[in-house]
């Protein structure tokens, strides 16, 4: 039986599922590459600041993808926008394998982030595509819950080739396995069609994407991806001396935004999207305060109260843009996944700049080693409490904002 949008509930399914398999290869590239970075800079002699902008290549790579792709969606298809990807993941996994210099590393990650770009570009639209009303918020969060799930499997598979001896290649080569499997899965199958005709016309999306909504939620968008990408993208080097195991922590914060993400449908119906964007943001900078100041067990804790705040930021974004502005369409939904993805990039040097700063501060008050390390790494997570904190201001003013949009719908104005 064929659904409204022109494919069968099966071949809806099976798209979903190869896009779940598709952002846990997106999920994979990024815990694995966090739980090497130690190793590859040992290996190579690469300061925090050079890994900084390997990390940027992957978060450079996949914005332009996704703008790119958003503006050929409705010409070409997401059929096509995955096969590049499928092309840009395995050239960038044997490029960053057989490399063996940062340029090679730079080259090779800023493919795998192509690739990873182009999942999102081709998938969120399939599935707002694919479901309406409360559905596109659920299966959307569902979707993205293989990000952070992705993390998990990630980050403990790059703990234990680590601890057994396995070298960074290795690792890197683990990432081959979800790729093929998604490739499988999405051949031959058709795609949805867009709900609307002004969901396909650019003109349409370009005026939505101007509207001050969007322009409003991209800013928004770029502090929940700091909030979000920042830490987590360094918790091997910012929190290997705290005396919690940082690959752990990674696992636990991304087991928990799995979890708490399949149930996201029934909490936003309850607290409503801004609501739920407001808690989140208080939650988040509490939990990168609690790491800037915790050690040991505490840590973990502190990984559970950071989990719970970023688990909806990414996914909801998403969503609101998806119902609140429709007909921005898959150029709308690319633009604001590579806002969120820019900010995630660019902040990655700073970062790294940052803890080589409070490295050098610390050092003048005679701190050495493990204690050295600890000091700088727990000061520059202090300095990230900035950005949550920002999006509690952002969040106040949205909920008002939408609030007041609904009044004036529900007035008839």
């Amino acid at each position: 039986m064929e659904t409204s949008n022109n494919i069968s509930k099966a071949t809806r399914l099976t798209l979903f599922y190869a896009s779940c398999f598709a952002v846990v290869t997106n999920a994979l590239s990024f815990s694995i590459r966090a739980g090497i970075l130690p190793q590859l800079g040992n290996e190579l002699g690469l300061s925090a600041e050079q890994l900084g902008f390997i990390n940027l290549m992957w978060f450079l790579g996949f914005p332009v993808s996704m703008i790119i792709g958003g503006l050929l969606y409705n010409k070409i298809g997401g059929k096509i926008i995955m096969q590049f990807a499928f092309l840009a993941h395995t050239a960038g996994i044997v490029l960053t394998i057989y490399s063996g210099s940062y340029a090679g590393l730079l080259l090779s990650t800023l493919l795998i982030g192509f690739g990873n770009g182009c999942t999102e570009a081709a998938c969120n639209p399939m599935i707002a595509d694919s479901y309406e009303g409360n559905d596109i918020i659920k299966m959307m969060n569902r979707f993205h819950m293989w990000f952070p799930g992705g993390i998990v499997i990630g980050a403990l598979v790059s703990r234990f080739m680590t601890n057994t001896s396995f070298g960074w290649q290795a690792q890197i080569w683990v990432l081959m396995i979800p790729t093929l499997i998604y490739a499988y899965l999405f051949w031959g199958k058709t795609w949805p069609k867009a709900r609307t005709q002004e969901e396909a016309s650019l003109s349409s999306n370009f005026k939505a994407i101007v509207s001050p909504l969007f322009i409003f939620m991209m800013i928004c968008m770029a502090f929940t991806a700091i909030s979000e990408l920042g830490p987590q993208q360094w918790v091997g080097l910012i929190l290997g001396k705290s005396g919690a195991d940082p690959m752990i922590i990674l696992a636990l914060t991304a087991g928990l935004m799995t979890v708490v993400r399949y149930f996201a449908g029934d909490v936003v119906k309850k607290f409503d999207q801004t609501g739920v964007f407001l808690i989140s943001s208080v939650l988040t900078v509490v939990g990168i305060f609690l790491f800037s100041t915790q050690t040991g067990a505490m840590a973990y804790v502190a990984a559970v109260v950071y989990a719970l705040g970023i688990a909806y930021f990414w996914p909801n974004m998403l969503g609101f843009v998806a119902e609140k502005i429709p007909n921005s369409g898959a150029i709308g939904l690319s633009i604001i996944g590579s806002v969120g993805m820019f900010a995630g990039g660019f902040i990655q040097p700073v970062i790294g700049n940052w803890i080589d700063a409070d490295k050098e501060v610390a050092s003048r008050t005679g701190l050495t080693g493990d204690e050295l390390e600890l000091v700088a790494s727990q000061a520059t997570l202090q300095t990230l409490t900035v950005f949550p904190a920002v999006l509690i201001i952002l969040f106040i003013i949205l909920f008002v904002w939408v609030k007041k949009i609904k009044r004036q719908q529900k007035e008839g104005r």
